[in-house]
């Protein structure tokens, strides 16, 4: 078996005060056109909270706190590499305006979503499968689950 490069990546699952969920559709592979959470790699001498808000800002425009971790997926990436990201859970900070997101960087798009929305959107292969095993969104109609599917908290 070929031992594959881990590339060390962040998202941030930020919510707001209703209870929405802040999506980008993806600008870029993998996974182009669909939705998911604000993420990338995380860059030389950042640490993951560092890097989680920085992603959140560039995508979104959102200045956010980073807390606890939620989880880790692998997912493939276009070289062949695997990217190994840790997911954050992320509020904004006060003063902050959510209703002024806006998509920037590889963002296409951007936008507050509830859960019965999420649940049908386009979103990237395992989002919402992760998002529910995390508590993240409520248990919801069965779905197939994808190859990677999520880790269990941890």
């Amino acid at each position: 078996m070929v031992d594959r490069r881990r590339v060390p990546c962040v998202g941030g699952i930020v919510t707001d005060a209703d209870g929405r969920v802040l999506l980008v559709r993806r600008g870029q592979e993998p996974a182009i056109g669909t939705w998911s959470i604000p993420g990338g790699r995380v860059e030389q001498g950042e640490d993951d909270a560092a890097a989680t808000a920085r992603e959140v800002l560039e995508e979104t425009g959102l200045v956010v706190r980073v807390a606890e971790h939620v989880g880790t997926v692998e997912r493939d990436a276009p070289d062949g590499s695997v990217y190994l990201i840790q997911d954050y859970r992320c509020h904004p900070v006060e003063g902050a305006d959510p209703a002024a997101v806006v998509a920037g960087d590889d963002a296409a798009d951007v936008g507050w979503f509830s859960s019965e929305e999420i649940r049908s959107l386009d979103c990237a292969p395992g989002l919402v499968e992760a998002l529910t095993v995390w508590q993240v969104l409520p248990p919801g109609p069965p779905r197939s689950l994808s190859p990677g599917q999520p880790q269990a908290r941890g």
